[in-house]
């Protein structure tokens, strides 16, 4: 009868305490699945047009594991592991990788958070927030912002370290730095992030930098060159129903060689490129959107022949967005991308995946929906 008392005590005794373990850690399973019927006209190499169904052009399909542990003081463990994929066939997003998005551990306290793993840069929350990637999503307007070589539309440092400062008095800021791992030279495939942000009653500005280093030679450049700058100043205004914003980044590329061929060639070849973006949010009412903004994009062409040494593309993007509720909404987008001295980039998607053969405009349609778990 002892033991059996014994016993039962140590049950009870080992149940209390993962009660209050988990009462104070959690797991959360999350994810986007985003699907478009999609017509783009003059797909290279005939321009012909095209009609497709794809998955995350106004928000990146995927899912995710987010976790935190209180651990007393103010101080708690966080993860978060998140993978990307194509909802149209099932694919990884990036084969090979499986948390290709995010996959990081890390600590929080009163004054902020620091997260080590693979992860993007402070200029993702820039463009969440002034650029019209928040609007018109990543994959509608990745190619008009430089093929993302502004990091505006999320780009991923492996590797790396990263804390976010807490938000004091509107400000808030952030630190990113990368480990290249290469042995002899702690330069190459070296990363850096610096960003703030500051807000205040309908008003926000921030502004983002990032650089990184070539990992392995790059005849005539080496390893630990720097191989990409990249500088973000947005802002944005809530004026009643209207939200207003935009942003300019400048990007350079010091190891892009000079190009050899004359005629037309692609914008992304440029060392330098200054992007200007600017829009509108538009709520009719709680459920209702209108969506419109334009971006802009000259880039300076270096030159070992003939040919043009600056190019420039605009795209115009319309659209509106209706939510059957907080989770789930249908949109329908219209973009149109026009290009002069180089060949036109196209809209959706990488910039080149679904492009013109030339500098002639194209025209895309989308009509989607979306759902957030």
């Amino acid at each position: 009868m002892k033991k059996l008392a014994l016993t039962l005590t140590a049950c009870a005794l080992a149940q209390t305490t993962l009660a209050a373990h988990a009462d104070t850690s959690s797991v959360t399973v999350y994810g986007v699945i985003d699907m478009s019927m999609v017509y783009t006209s003059k797909v290279g190499p005939t321009n012909a047009s095209r009609v497709s169904l794809d998955s995350g052009d106004a928000m990146a399909s995927r899912i995710g594991f987010r976790g935190k542990e209180d651990l007393g003081g103010g101080l708690s463990a966080i993860f978060q592991l998140e993978n990307g994929f194509s909802a149209d066939d099932g694919a990884m997003a990036t084969p090979g990788t499986l948390f290709d998005r995010k996959s990081v551990v890390g600590l929080s306290g009163r004054y902020g958070t620091l997260t080590v793993g693979r992860q993007t840069d402070y200029l993702e929350e820039i463009g969440q927030q002034y650029s019209s990637f928040q609007i018109f999503g990543g994959g509608g307007v990745r190619a008009g912002h430089f093929n993302s070589l502004d990091r505006l539309t999320g780009a991923r440092t492996s590797n790396a370290v990263r804390f976010d400062s807490a938000e004091f008095a509107g400000f808030s800021g952030s630190l990113l730095y990368g480990f290249g791992e290469v042995a002899g030279k702690t330069s190459a495939g070296q990363a850096f992030g610096v960003g703030a942000n500051y807000r205040h009653g309908n008003a926000g500005i921030g502004a983002a930098y990032y650089q990184s280093r070539l990992a392995a030679d790059a005849v005539p450049a080496s390893a630990g060159d720097t191989d990409l700058k990249t500088f973000t100043l947005g802002a944005s205004y809530q004026a009643g129903p209207a939200k207003l914003f935009a942003a300019w980044s400048q990007v350079r590329r010091p190891t892009q060689q000079a190009l050899s061929a004359t005629g037309l060639v692609a914008i992304t070849s440029a060392t330098r490129a200054n992007v200007f973006d600017v829009g509108v949010n538009y709520a009719l009412d709680a459920r209702l959107h209108l969506l419109a903004s334009v971006i802009h994009d000259r880039a300076d062409l270096a030159r070992a022949g003939a040919g043009a040494t600056r190019g420039h593309t605009t795209q115009l993007n319309l659209g509106v967005d209706y939510f059957l509720s907080k989770r789930t909404d249908v949109y329908a987008m219209a973009s149109r991308q026009s290009a002069s001295d180089v060949i036109n980039p196209g809209v959706i998607s990488a910039a080149y995946s679904s492009a013109p053969s030339d500098d002639s405009s194209q025209n895309v349609l989308r009509v989607g929906v979306r759902h957030k778990f």
